[in-house]
């Protein structure tokens, strides 16, 4: 009877050996929980922190390439819009984090957003050392009105050029920023950083260094 046994156990143990694994999905954090998340970590002021941190390595850094400046050279700097030198938090907060493009683009054309001061400070230090100022934005050019107000309201008036999407360009942000980056190189201007909240305003090259703000809210490629 323990030989049958013995027998019994060991087929079973090499059933549970040959048995399929069963693949569990791993499942996502729920959407809800996710926004709260966020929210704490705005509020906390943590947020804040950490955009701080990257602006200040951005601010040193134009301060001593400047100071370095070599005959002939013309200093540039390239800051992004969104969630860059402006937050949009009211608005998505408004939206519980969604997005409605009629919504977006009066939110755009009262050009109420705040400053980030932090990223502000950035600005200021590039005017402060001769450092020409380009925005370059994943804004439409129908934008353009409500974005020129709403730099001029947060002291951001002075720059070069604001550079706005194409009307009907269908390609991808990072690669209109990359084509906006190299235009400018092509013009003479020397690139000597290059701010923002998305991988996509950085990517492509075209600039001696690159700073990347810390953005928990979207992703834009």
């Amino acid at each position: 009877m323990l030989e049958l046994i013995s027998v019994r156990v060991a087929w079973l143990g090499l059933g549970l050996v040959c048995a399929p694994a069963v693949m569990v999905a791993e499942v996502p954090v729920n959407l809800s929980t996710a926004k709260k998340a966020v929210l704490r970590y705005v509020d906390s002021g943590q947020y804040s922190k950490d955009l701080a941190v990257t602006a200040d390595e951005a601010s040193n850094w134009i301060a001593a390439r400047a100071a370095r400046l070599m005959d002939g050279e013309k200093l540039a700097v390239v800051l992004d819009i969104d969630e860059t030198v402006l937050t949009n938090l009211p608005h998505m907060r408004e939206m519980d984090f969604g997005y409605l493009p009629k919504m977006w683009d009066e939110w755009v054309e009262e050009g109420e957003a705040s400053a980030i001061e932090a990223v502000r400070k950035v600005y200021e230090i590039a005017l402060r050392y001769r450092v020409t100022v380009f925005f370059i934005t994943g804004r439409k050019e129908s934008d353009r009105p409500g974005t020129v107000m709403n730099l001029a309201a947060m002291k951001m008036g002075e720059y070069e050029q604001l550079i706005c999407k194409p009307v009907g360009y269908t390609g991808t942000s990072g690669d209109y920023k990359t084509v906006a980056r190299k235009q400018l190189e092509a013009e003479g201007w020397k690139i000597i950083a290059n701010v923002g909240d998305q991988q996509s305003d950085l990517q492509g090259g075209f600039s001696e260094k690159t700073f990347k703000l810390v953005n928990p809210f979207y992703l834009i490629d």
